[in-house]
């Protein structure tokens, strides 16, 4: 039964995500979000995030949305270092080191 939930919820999040596409998609064609300044709407690494966004809403397994999440953030840690600016240098080796000690735990369970 659990299995069939978890379908349920792949569908769902998955019908959200392509009608969430189509919207953007047919708004960037009336409007277009290049005129607007936000071209970064439409880039396809964007895409990633919406969908992270996406699965973490309406799936309970929160594993797709984090996963895809993390490989949005690999794809642009540059973006976020610039972000951050000077506090970067600190943060992030910290988040690397809470996280990485967080799954050693979590897995040794």
């Amino acid at each position: 039964m659990a299995a069939a939930t978890n379908n349920k919820d792949t569908y769902r999040a998955t019908a959200v995500f392509l009608v969430v596409m189509g919207v953007l998609y047919l708004v960037d064609k009336l409007i277009s979000f290049s005129s607007m300044g936000a071209s970064w709407v439409m880039q396809k690494d964007m895409m990633l995030l919406y969908a992270s966004a996406v699965f973490l809403w309406f799936k309970r397994d929160k594993s797709v949305g984090i996963i895809l999440a993390g490989i949005w953030l690999i794809q642009n840690i540059g973006l976020v270092i610039a972000l951050l600016g000077q506090m970067s240098a600190y943060l992030l080796p910290a988040a690397l080191l809470l996280v990485g000690i967080l799954l050693y735990f979590l897995s040794s369970r």
